[in-house]
């Protein structure tokens, strides 16, 4: 995501590159290019040009330390502003009544019921919230369906009127059906169309109005750039909704939706969404996507990820485990494991300042540890806990057993012995304090 804007944003810096003082002339020349790359991005002329012209005042106002380059001053002036436009903080859900009731809108296509699957998941597993799912999608045949499977796949109840094709009444019914049966929140899946029209906002606007939600969210495919910007003014001059989620991320984007739709409706994006998985949803951060978009990475949110996933007391046993080099093959699958739940090794890599670039013409295999599994699996209970007594016979059996032939067998025993050295290493004391030694040398 936003690659294409990140490149021409880059180079438009590299025009201060060695100039020894900022001038109005360099800074009007590496405006200039900003401003292309965010018209190409998509953003609107009127908010591309507003947003430049208040970096040029900024950086032009400013007494320059002698110790700051002036494409450095440029750059973080750009940032400062660009989180500013996609609003500054991130904004969660205000959650306070019993039972919290979320309305979710959007058109047709905009992965509204996938959104509202994950959203039951984020609440929750991260929130501790009793959650019920209502399909409210009365005329897409597939959209109860689809929400009772993604309701079973993170285990939340979904309340559904199979032969009712009155949403308003539906959202009323489930409404009742929470307060009776103890839900403390309520997230209610509308239908969509294929573009605004009377009819559809009628209905939700009744929905709206029966069920009083705490929270009505716009879901908006961020591929369809400036039309997405346009459709959320629509929906919110009629709703006045209370945020945004930014849905598809993981495709081909521009970035025009995340950039400008802030300033547009003046109502936070709250969530972005990238794939199918159900743990694929993230609060939006403006200032950690700044980074990203001007090629810092973001390892904030890389390091909430792995918390996630990494459980103190595991982590413990893993580190009494190496200190006594009793890592096993077990251990080192059960690490796999956990990098996996982070999500795509693309993406992850791409949170780390200067690698996405690296990464972007590199194409990783969702299935990549598949190899890794199936040796690991073919092992003994015993080989697995004992990796020294893989001898050649034992390689040769796995081999087979894995489907994988002996030279990638070794491979994976070489890693596996190179991930133990290193995790080793680092449990040290010695070597924990003759890094920070070295660190504060510099």
């Amino acid at each position: 995501m936003f690659d294409n804007l990140t490149d021409k944003i880059e180079r438009a810096f590299k025009t201060l590159k060695g100039e020894g003082r900022i001038t109005e002339i360099n800074v009007a020349e590496t405006l200039k290019e900003v401003r292309k790359a965010l018209l190409d991005a998509d953003v609107n002329y009127r908010i591309a040009k507003d947003f430049t012209d208040r970096v040029k005042e900024k950086v032009l106002g400013m007494n320059v330390i002698k110790a700051i380059k002036p494409s450095e001053l440029l750059v973080k002036v750009t940032r400062d502003e660009l989180s500013m436009l996609m609003g500054n903080h991130a904004s969660e859900l205000n959650l306070k009544r019993n039972p919290s009731i979320i309305l979710i809108a959007g058109l047709q296509g905009s992965g509204k019921t996938t959104f509202s699957g994950k959203l039951a998941n984020y609440l929750k597993n991260k929130k501790g919230r009793s959650v019920l799912l209502v399909a409210g999608d009365v005329y897409r045949p597939a959209a109860i369906e689809q929400l009772k499977i993604l309701g079973g796949q993170v285990s939340v109840q979904v309340y559904s009127e199979d032969d009712n094709k009155n949403p308003v009444y539906i959202a009323k019914n489930a409404v009742d059906q929470a307060k009776l049966h103890g839900f403390n929140t309520v997230i209610i899946d509308t239908a969509g169309r294929l573009a605004v029209d009377q009819e559809m906002m009628d209905e939700i606007t009744s929905i709206k109005n029966a069920v009083n939600p705490e929270e009505i969210l716009f879901v908006v495919d961020s591929m369809t750039g400036q039309d997405a910007v346009n459709t959320a003014k629509e929906f919110n001059d009629r709703l006045d909704f209370n945020g945004v989620v930014l849905t598809k991320l993981d495709g081909d984007t521009r970035g025009g939706a995340a950039i400008s739709i802030m300033s547009v409706v003046q109502k936070p994006i709250k969530f972005i969404s990238s794939g199918e998985k159900m743990d694929a949803l993230d609060i939006f951060h403006p200032n950690r996507m700044a980074d990203r978009i001007l090629g810092m990475g973001d390892i904030v949110s890389l390091v909430e990820k792995a918390q996630e996933q990494i459980n103190e007391e595991e982590a413990r046993r893993m580190t009494k485990k190496l200190v006594k080099d009793q890592f096993d093959y077990n251990d080192f699958l059960s690490q796999i494991q956990q990098v996996k739940k982070m999500g795509n090794v693309k993406e992850l890599a791409s949170m780390l300042p200067g690698v996405g670039k690296q990464l972007r013409n590199i194409n990783f295999d969702d299935n990549a540890f598949k190899s890794i599994e199936s040796i690991i699996y073919s092992m003994t209970p015993y080989e697995r806990e004992n990796p020294g007594v893989m001898n050649g016979s034992r390689r040769l059996r796995i081999a087979k057993g894995s489907g994988n032939d002996i030279q990638e067998v070794n491979r994976i025993i070489k890693q596996f012995e190179e991930a133990k050295k290193m995790m080793k290493m680092m449990t040290n004391k010695n070597y924990a304090k003759k890094m920070m030694r070295k660190t504060s040398k510099k």
